[in-house]
C-alpha cells in the first residue's frame, strides 16, 4: 500500500520515470511473493528456499530505495515528490524490518532439511 501511495505521488509531480518503476518495482515483487505464499506455491517449488529469495529481496529493495529516496529528498523539485521520498523511507523501513522478520524466522526454526546424505 505504501508502494502505490508512493507511486501514485511520483506519477502526480511528474518526477523521473525510474522514480516510479522503482516504487512499482517493489509493489509489484512483494505482490508476488504474497500470491506464492498464499497459493502455497512455495511447496510445490522445492528448488528455491523461499524464505531466503524473500530475504535477498527485502535486501536489496532496501538498497534501491534508500539510494534512490535520498536522490528524492535531496533534490526535491516539489512537495508532492518530496511526499513520495518519504513514503519511499516509510518503505525502505518496512523492508528492513521485513529482512529481519524473516531472518529471525529462518535461524528459529532451525536448519533445513536435506534430501542427501552429507559428505
Amino acid at each position: 500500500l505504501v508502494a502505490f501511495v508512493a507511486f501514485v505521488c511520483f506519477v502526480a509531480s511528474r518526477a523521473h520515470e525510474a522514480y516510479a518503476a522503482l516504487v512499482i518495482i517493489e509493489f509489484i515483487i512483494p505482490l508476488l511473493f504474497f500470491l506464492l505464499y498464499l497459493l502455497k506455491l512455495d511447496k510445490k517449488m522445492t528448488k528455491l528456499y523461499w524464505p531466503l529469495a524473500d530475504i535477498f529481496n527485502s535486501v536489496v529493495s532496501a538498497a534501491f530505495l534508500l539510494i534512490v529516496c535520498l536522490f528524492v529528498v535531496i533534490i526535491k523539485t516539489n512537495e508532492v515528490t518530496l511526499a513520495g521520498g518519504v513514503l519511499g523511507f516509510v518503505l525502505l523501513v518496512l523492508c528492513v524490518v521485513d529482512a529481519v522478520l524473516l531472518f529471525q524466522k529462518i535461524s528459529i526454526s532451525g536448519p533445513r532439511e536435506r534430501n542427501g546424505s552429507a559428505k
